[in-house]
């Protein structure tokens, strides 16, 4: 319960911090809200670089949050976007669709899945496919100490288990509820789902991979780790979106899908997403739900 009150805290002072932010950033100074472990690992990884100089994403503090990031960075400045960003970092997962719609921000650099970028299509611009159906893999995170998890080796094995989620993540939501889990448990605070399962309240939950991390996530006192081997499929795209209220709105998604093209020409999305690991080459990793979503061809599987 301390720990509960203690991140309530944090939220509400994040609100007071951000909305006076507005009114410092100049005209072309544009503010961007970031998690705060996202925005830790951002500028470690940069290390004082800047996104559109960066051409090798393997190494320490990469993941997928921090690729959408510098990726979008760079087709904005390909497309000749030439304003700058200031970041304000919170603990907060779905302000920025409120503010998005709203035109108080212009762009979430943390990729949508479409099925919930769809919903939003009459305020917000989507993007082209940032990550195309097909390749994006979650990872099964647990706490090192929950062995039962480590034992996963067939889809019967869910009938055990507890996983958590927020039904806002539609795709995430919908590929979940399709496995055979012995409980689905609805949680809309990201940090809060993470501890029930560190915690094993839960017993796990859904991840990008991290395997220049060896597929670990640490925060503070919180280690989770992934099922070696065993992937899930969310079968679904990931996109950029722009709001159309924003002043910059059409401008800023006139230049994002201009250099998005240009990065995909160059095959450079797709070679940063490879590079991180995030898109797995399938060489010995079993997908344990490949039968409940579509037939995908594997080169192997786990003996």
């Amino acid at each position: 319960m301390k720990k509960r009150i203690k991140w309530l805290l944090v939220t509400v002072s994040f609100y007071v911090v951000s909305n006076s932010f507005f009114a410092m950033a100049t005209d072309q100074s544009i503010a961007i809200f970031i998690r705060d472990d996202v925005h830790y690992d951002y500028t470690h990884f940069l290390a004082g670089r800047a996104p559109q100089d960066i051409t090798d994403f393997s190494g320490r503090f990469i993941r997928r949050d921090v690729v959408d990031m510098i990726i979008a960075q760079q087709a904005l400045y390909l497309g000749g976007f030439n304003k700058t960003f200031s970041y304000q970092i919170g603990k907060i997962n779905f302000r920025n669709t409120k503010l998005l719609e709203k035109g108080e921000l212009l762009i979430s650099f943390d990729s949508y899945w479409y099925e919930d970028a769809k919903s939003l299509a009459d305020k917000v611009y989507i993007s082209d496919e940032l990550i195309r159906k097909g390749e994006y893999f979650a990872g099964i995170f647990t706490s090192p100490n929950n062995k039962k998890v480590f034992q996963l080796q067939h889809l019967s094995d869910f009938n055990q288990l507890t996983s958590v989620s927020t039904p806002r993540w539609r795709t995430d939501w919908k590929t979940l509820s399709q496995l055979p889990l012995k409980d689905l448990v609805a949680e809309d605070e990201w940090l809060s789902q993470v501890r029930m399962v560190s915690m094993q309240w839960i017993d796990f939950m859904l991840m990008p991979l991290m395997p220049q991390m060896g597929n670990q996530y640490v925060l503070e006192d919180i280690v989770l780790q992934a099922v070696p081997n065993v992937l899930i499929l969310l079968d679904d795209s990931r996109h950029f979106v722009i709001s159309k209220r924003h002043p910059d709105g059409a401008q800023a998604f006139k230049a994002l899908q201009k250099g998005l093209k240009i990065l995909r020409e160059q095959g450079a999305i797709e070679k940063a997403y490879r590079q991180a690991g995030f898109i797995p080459e399938l060489s010995e990793q079993l997908i344990i739900n490949l039968p409940l979503t579509r037939k995908l061809v594997q080169r192997s599987f786990p003996k």
